[in-house]
């Protein structure tokens, strides 16, 4: 499990989760977004220009 603290968001990843690869985002506890990262678009919720760009940084860094 990969969990990452950024902007107010919690970035949780689990290894072996189902396909695709995603991201859970949540923000004080509640689910915000879970974003497929193989297709760059939400799976369940809605992503801010914001958690867009968080996301993307993390992914730079290779986090996510």
């Amino acid at each position: 499990m990969g969990k990452y603290r950024r902007g107010g968001y919690v970035f949780i990843t689990w290894k072996g989760d189902h396909p695709p690869r995603h991201v859970h985002v949540y923000r004080d506890g509640k689910l915000i977004v879970k974003w497929d990262s193989d297709n760059q678009k939400p799976m369940k919720g809605a992503a801010t220009r914001r958690l867009l760009e968080l996301i993307s940084e993390l992914e730079a860094e290779g986090l996510l």
